[in-house]
């Protein structure tokens, strides 16, 4: 660990994620892919035939990190912890992830609508030499939503690019009736469990 300074590398591109790392006082720089790691066929965010959520979310989380560890590699840059971290939704044990379109946005909040879903978020860390992951789950219970509101959401914008076609952190919190768990993590970054996995690499918060 004496070769690490007290900085991270965070390999995502979600703001969300910068933000909560942030208010938890971690330094970091941010480790971009040059494509979205969906299009990437190092890090394939497509679900295996009969592979179930859990292991899902774990697979592609830990398989960012370590594409994240070849490009420092790569990139020759200074060795530090890398941090990736995957979020999906869990429905009647079908694997949701962000929607596709608006239509699709639309269709998969009508279904979220009066129900309670699982919010899974896994994160990764591996220091080149090792990896370990840890894997948060929640539960949310939405209010029953009208056709009318679900548009005028998904008009919003805020739909996109969000597992699940929300954000709890913005105006989707009015459709949230009850969450058990960890808000954090269904943000999309599970801080308890962020500190306690990045203390295990020597990075004290």
């Amino acid at each position: 660990m004496a070769a690490f300074d007290s900085r991270i590398y965070l390999a995502s591109r979600s703001p969300r994620r910068r933000d909560l790392l942030a208010q938890i006082g971690v330094r970091f720089d941010l480790l971009l892919f040059r494509a979205a790691p969906r299009a990437d066929v190092e890090v394939d965010e497509t679900p295996l035939p009969q592979e179930h959520v859990e292991d899902y979310v774990v697979r592609v989380a830990r398989a960012k990190a370590e594409f994240a560890a070849r490009l420092l590699r790569v990139r020759q840059l200074l060795p530090r912890p890398v941090l990736a971290a995957d979020t999906t939704l869990e429905l009647d044990g079908e694997i949701i992830g962000k929607p596709t379109d608006n239509a699709d946005a639309q269709r998969i909040l009508a279904r979220l609508s009066g129900r309670r879903h699982r919010v899974l978020t896994a994160i990764a860390v591996t220091d080149q030499i090792r990896l370990e992951h840890r894997l948060n789950i929640s539960e949310v219970s939405f209010r029953s939503l009208d056709a009318d509101e679900i548009r005028r959401y998904v008009l919003s914008g805020e739909a996109n690019d969000k597992a699940g076609a929300y954000g709890i952190q913005g105006r989707a919190a009015a459709f949230i009736e009850e969450i058990r768990g960890s808000h954090s993590g269904i943000v999309g970054l599970p801080l308890c469990d962020t500190v306690l996995l990045l203390k295990q690499f020597g990075i004290v918060v």
